[in-house]
């Protein structure tokens, strides 16, 4: 019994370590490597860029590093990379609106009769 208590305790502390978060901003190459998704391309851009500064959150990130956009910081962030131990908000700003089609420009359309 006591066997496979301690089986089972060493099974969950191994998971645990498994999904735990990388932080970008205190992470070393082989650390960001280790995320799935990021390999050594990436992993190289995104420490040259964080040699200027810290990310401040996943938009600075986007924005700063060429080749990241919100599909790729989603799928980083699902895969345990976090900025500032925060995982990846998707849809953090709103789409801008969509422009009204006029009438006139709406192909077919029947001009209004009064």
């Amino acid at each position: 019994m006591l066997k496979k208590s301690l089986l089972g305790a060493l099974v969950a502390l191994c998971a645990a370590s498994a999904f735990a978060g990388v932080e970008l901003n205190k992470a070393d190459q082989a650390a960001l490597e280790s995320v799935r998704g990021l390999g050594p391309s990436l992993s190289g851009k995104l420490l040259e860029e964080r040699k200027k500064g810290p990310y401040k959150s996943w938009d600075d990130l986007i924005e700063r590093v060429r080749g990241v956009g919100p599909a790729s910081a989603a799928r980083l962030s699902g895969a345990g990379l976090t900025v500032n131990d925060s995982p990846y908000a998707s849809g953090a700003k709103p789409a801008p609106a969509a422009k009204p089609v006029a009438a006139a420009e709406v192909k077919g359309a029947k001009p209004a009769t009064k």
